[in-house]
């Protein structure tokens, strides 16, 4: 019997180590099948866990052997026990009596077996329980005696609890439990398991992996158990996958493994815990969706919407998408929506044309492949194209639904339309209006589209679909506002008589691209030019109305001939009427006025301020005389112009500035400056010189700098004065219009004084005939004497003074008669029976045409006559004359 030290093996072989070929050092099974094997063998065995000790007795019933296990178990040393009574080493003394008789009876050769209570130390109470087996023997001389075994009943009740506790956790676990052999096969499994797998819990004993999993996974399971095996490096939470029987659906457990141990420490096997996690890795797999679709909303929120451009609005769209959500991805807006239009023809319906806005792919740069039932033929960025009626996405734009399409199987080769297995087709609507759709697409390999992945879908299209149609109406009214701005300036390379024009506009935001400032060519009879530069306070779409309104007033003016000052105290009071409040004047105005004077206000509502101050503007008029190579300056409230003359500095020409317009209650002044030729004139705005990086003196330092070396052609040192300011600070819009002058040559003048007589006619006749002779225009000395003549006689007739005759050749020929009476003629249509009043009617129908304007000593009656071009034919005076009776 082992005392705790090695001891021989048992005969039928159990319990060896360090066997050949074996994990551990046990013996394979069918080694156990052969010849008897002797061997050492650890601590560790049965007899280790019940803990059992032997001692004997004489045939005078007192101890003769007494084992180290049993001192170790009983705390009773040798030289104590030997050669004593057995009741009286170790048994209480109440227990005494009790005991020699059955000691008594065991010497007379009987079995016993008995629980019998001991104690540690003489004297001391029962501490102990053991269990005694007694067996008769008979000694050398054949005495009787006695060999006794002694189990710790509390080792026995220990184990006993164990064994049923193992039990009731490896029958009751709801997690399936097996024990692997050292050969990897089962040896024992528990109910959890068998009712997974099938069948009772001992149909499994002796298999392997192979028998109950996919070869795959068997494999993978098999690895992992030889592994623990050997390294005693536990596995924990190992996946597998699996089919369970009489299921379709595959299934997932977690499997934990470690490497059990005998008492000895030697590896006896594998135990394996295994949890079905389907279903937790489903609502795993649905958390990280819903985290995934949370995001990929957030991130759509977060980019979807920061630009007011279409194109780029789409693609954010897919970049959003493409690839955390689909593999490719697509949008198509409607053509007629996209032109303006606010229900194209077929909309309704799905069949309307629409235009492929963007495209984004993770496995292709090829297009969109179609879906089963549209066209054939992918679709390009930028083509436009139809969805047939009965098609899956002409059905989603038809009925503001999205449809799953399920994908189709191609032999026509590898081509991507092949490989897509899923498409989402999301029609994408604001404001109760279908605008385009999103094809959503995922090739194989990918989940194909689910619940969630449609409804995450609509979401993201509908994001997308109120950006896209903010965007489109942003676009539109931009489209409207740049065709009114445009509208209100004047045509590119405006023309004028002695002067060579140049323009720039440049708008403080090219998100608008319209403001309020504004310039203008205008001409003005006798060849003069009106050049105007005007900039209304405030920017945007409002500012540009106003600028429209007072462009407009100030073209009106101009052609009523009026003197600069004129012009301006005139549009100063339409601008007081554009602004007003209602009681006749502008709220500016008094603004204007109570904070130069100091005093306060009364409080008027916002809408009524920002109309006032819509209408605030600065202006500066100028009329150019090519004959006279004088300008007439008049300023209310803008900065001064700029003259450069050759081989001088700029020059900012001191014009009195007035007040701005709408302001009122001020006269204006006007100057004449005399501009020699070759002389360049720049009129601008405040967005060119002013910022808030620099002071107002600095800017027009710097322009002033860049004017005097601006000698090249005037396109050109438009350009270079735009490079060499700051235009790119975004906070103004900014005009600047630059006129060189080159005034009109002598022999381009004719101009004559006539005496108020009745031979001045012809005189004029002669004078007007010779004068075009000498310039090559005969095609015109019929009309241009019959003209002439018409106006000498009326004023001659109508007028008092000396009479001044002028012919100017420019792009035109115009004709002035000048007199000294103040009053205006008037045309007017005369009867069948008058003779006369049909002058100014004739005037009207040969000339291209004619007016009168003031002057200081009197009026001025002109007409103006096209240049022969060789191609139109020239009306016939006589016709013309005859067609007024």
């Amino acid at each position: 019997m082992s005392s705790g030290g090695a001891e021989p093996a048992q005969a039928d072989g159990q319990g060896g180590a360090g066997g050949p070929g074996e994990p551990g050092g046990l013996p394979h099974a069918r080694e156990l099948q052969g010849p008897p094997i002797w061997q050492s063998s650890r601590p560790g065995s049965i007899y280790d866990y019940i803990r059992v000790a032997s001692f004997s007795l004489g045939p005078d019933g007192r101890i003769d052997q007494w084992s180290e296990r049993a001192e170790h178990m009983l705390g009773i040393p040798a030289r104590y026990a030997l050669g004593k009574d057995p009741v009286e080493a170790f048994v209480p003394r109440e227990l005494r009596a009790t005991s020699r008789r059955k000691v008594s009876e065991i010497l007379d050769g009987r079995e016993w077996t008995g629980l019998v209570p001991y104690r540690r130390e003489e004297g001391g109470e029962a501490d102990g329980l053991a269990e005694i087996y007694v067996m008769p023997s008979r000694d050398e001389n054949g005495e009787r005696a006695a060999v006794c075994l002694v189990v710790d009943v509390r080792a026995l009740r220990g184990i006993e609890t164990d064994l049923a506790a193992s039990q009731a956790v490896f029958g009751q676990s709801p997690m399936g439990f097996t024990l692997f052999g050292t050969d990897l096969r089962l040896l024992r499994v528990n109910e959890r398991f068998a009712t997974v797998f099938g069948g009772p819990a001992s149909k499994y004993r002796g298999c392997g992996p192979h028998d109950f999993l996919p070869r795959s996974e068997a494999e993978r399971m098999t690895a992992a158990l030889r592994r623990v095996l050997e390294t005693g490096e536990p596995v924990t939470e190992m996946q597998l996958v699996g089919m369970a029987p009489g299921e379709e659906d595959r299934r997932r457990w977690s499997v934990s493994l470690y490497r059990l141990h005998g008492a000895s420490g030697r590896p006896i096997g594998v135990a394996a815990l295994a949890a079905d996690v389907t279903g937790r890795r489903r609502a795993e797999r649905e958390a990280a969706s819903a985290r995934r679709n949370l995001a990929l909303l957030n991130e759509a929120g977060a980019r979807i919407g920061n630009s007011l451009d279409l194109e780029t609005t789409a693609r954010t769209l897919l970049d959003v998408a493409v690839p955390q959500f689909c593999d490719l991805a697509s949008v198509d807006l409607y053509q007629g929506l996209l032109s303006g239009d606010e229900a194209p023809p077929g909309m309704s319906d799905g069949s309307a044309e629409l235009r492929r806005v963007a495209f984004a792919s993770a496995v292709s740069d090829a297009p969109l492949p179609t879906a089963p039932g549209d066209a054939p033929g992918p679709v390009a960025v930028g083509a436009v194209h139809r969805y047939p009626f009965n098609s899956p996405c002409a059905g989603a734009l038809r009925t503001a639904h999205a449809q799953i399409i399920p994908g189709r199987e191609s032999d026509d080769g590898p081509e991507l339309g092949a490989v897509v297995h899923s498409t989402l087709a999301v029609p994408m609507v604001a404001r109760d209006t279908v605008v385009g759709l999103v094809q959503f697409s995922r090739t194989k390999g990918s989940e194909p589209f689910g619940e969630r992945d449609t409804a995450l879908a609509v979401e993201l299209a509908a994001r997308a679909a109120v950006c896209i149609d903010n965007a489109r109406l942003y676009r539109r009214e931009h489209e409207r506002a740049l065709i009114l701005q445009r509208s209100l300036l004047p045509p590119g390379d405006p023309e004028a008589a002695g002067l060579d024009i140049a323009c720039r506009y440049l708008p403080g935001t090219t998100a608008t691209e319209v403001g309020g400032d504004w310039f203008d060519v205008i001409e003005l009879p006798g060849h003069r030019t009106a050049l105007v530069v005007g900039d209304v306070m405030g920017r945007g779409l409002r500012a540009a109305v106003a600028m429209g309104e007072l462009r407009t007033a100030v073209r009106t003016l101009a052609l009523l001939d009026l003197e600069p000052a004129e012009v301006l105290s005139a549009l100063d009071e339409i601008a007081r009427g554009l602004g007003g409040d209602g009681e006749g004047r502008s709220s500016s105005a008094r603004s204007a006025r109570s904070r130069s004077e100091g005093t306060g206000e009364p409080r008027r509502s916002a809408r009524t301020a920002d109309l006032s101050e819509v209408y605030l503007a600065t202006c500066v008029y100028a009329v150019y005389d090519p004959v006279t190579r004088r300008c007439t300056f008049a300023n209310a409230g803008h900065l001064p112009p700029v003259l450069v003359e050759d081989g001088e500095d700029a020059l900012l020409l001191d014009v009195p500035p007035g007040m701005p317009l709408g302001v009122g209650g001020e006269p204006f002044e006007e100057i004449e400056v005399e501009l020699p030729d070759g002389a360049l004139l720049a009129l601008y705005t405040d967005g060119l010189v002013e910022s808030r990086h620099h002071p107002l003196e600095e800017g027009l330092q710097a322009f002033r700098t860049a004017l005097s070396g601006a000698d090249r052609p005037l396109e050109d040192a438009c350009d270079q004065v735009l490079s060499a300011m700051d235009t790119s600070h975004g906070e103004d819009d900014i005009a600047l219009l630059m006129a060189r002058v080159h005034g009109l040559p002598k022999d381009a003048v004719g101009d004559w004084s006539l005496a108020p007589e009745a031979r001045s006619v012809a005189r004029a006749r002669e004078l007007a005939r010779d004068q075009l002779t000498d310039w090559g225009l005969q095609d015109l000395v019929d009309t241009t004497e019959l003209l002439v003549s018409e106006l000498v006689t009326n004023a001659l007739r109508h007028g008092h003074g000396e009479i001044r005759l002028r012919l100017l050749l420019d792009r035109t020929l115009v004709c002035e008669v000048w007199d000294a009476d103040l009053a205006q003629p008037r045309r007017r249509r005369a009867r069948d029976t008058d003779e006369g009043g049909r002058g100014l009617q004739l005037v009207g129908l040969l000339s291209q045409g004619w007016g009168s304007r003031r002057t200081p000593r009197g009026k001025t009656v002109w007409f103006e006559l096209a240049l022969p071009d060789g191609e139109s034919v020239a009306v016939d005076p006589a016709e013309a004359l005859l067609s007024l009776f």
